[in-house]
């Protein structure tokens, strides 16, 4: 038997025993059977009402705001990520992405967006199919960013809360099996076309699902931390025109 259950077995009988003996010492103390059944009768029919209370209302209570502290705390690893490592790698595959100026300007997020805006953002990705020309993909660059950055990536593996996120969780281990896999090659320069294609299908994983990740990050901020949102809109890598330096408008 597990230690877990032996305890819980040893408390449940503790209790029944306790109980017992108070029932008993009521009747010694007052001899008084009729008073003692209908107590029970009267403790036992209101259990029902008691576990309608306790778990369906007050339990459910508990547990929603439980999940909003670790949405909250999840939000701050995501975050986290896309400083460290997600806006970067998006940046450098945007570049090499053959077919981003059909969403491109969709991309150019702004401090007027709304939910619907950021919903519509949502259902047009669904239809773009990414396209990394590999052959533009400076792979040496990419590999170095990668390696730098893995034990990060090996940190977020390892956080719990990672895996409540289920796309987060499936842009992670793409990333973890990109870096696994220009890792495993010493040079990327010369290598065969059908590497070529197996690479670039690793790569649009990454990217195919990093870009909605971002844009769901982004409504996160917009809604949440408007001056965090500031700096990401600043740092936009589907904006050309993007820049970190506050200047005045003219």
């Amino acid at each position: 038997m597990k230690e877990d259950t032996r305890w819980k077995l040893i408390a449940g009988i503790g209790l029944v025993t306790l109980s017992l003996a108070l029932f008993t010492a009521h009747y010694l103390l007052f001899h008084d059977s009729h008073h003692l059944f209908i107590f029970l009768v009267g403790d036992i029919a209101f259990i029902p009402i008691e576990v309608l209370i306790v778990t369906l209302i007050i339990d459910q209570m508990l547990e929603s705001r439980e999940r909003k502290r670790r949405m909250e705390k999840m939000n701050m690893v995501i975050g986290t990520f896309f400083s460290t490592i997600g806006t970067p790698l998006l940046a450098q595959l945007v570049r090499v992405d053959s077919t981003i100026d059909s969403v491109k300007e969709r991309l150019v997020i702004g401090t007027d967006w709304n939910n619907e805006m950021f919903k519509d953002v949502q259902v047009c990705l669904k239809d773009h199919t990414c396209s990394i020309d590999i052959g533009h993909v400076d792979r040496d660059a990419l590999k170095n960013f990668l390696i730098s950055h893995e034990d990060f990536l090996l940190r977020l593996v390892e956080n719990p809360m990672v895996f409540e996120h289920e796309t987060f969780t499936d842009l992670i281990l793409a990333i973890n099996h990109l870096t696994e896999e220009v890792k495993a090659r010493d040079d990327l320069s010369i290598l065969p076309p059908s590497d070529l294609d197996h690479l670039t299908k690793d790569i649009q994983r990454v990217y195919s699902q990093l870009i909605p990740e971002w844009v769901k990050y982004m409504e996160y901020l917009r809604n949440h931390y408007p001056y965090l949102f500031s700096l990401a809109m600043r740092k936009n890598p589907f904006d050309e025109s993007a820049s970190v330096i506050v200047r005045q408008s003219p």
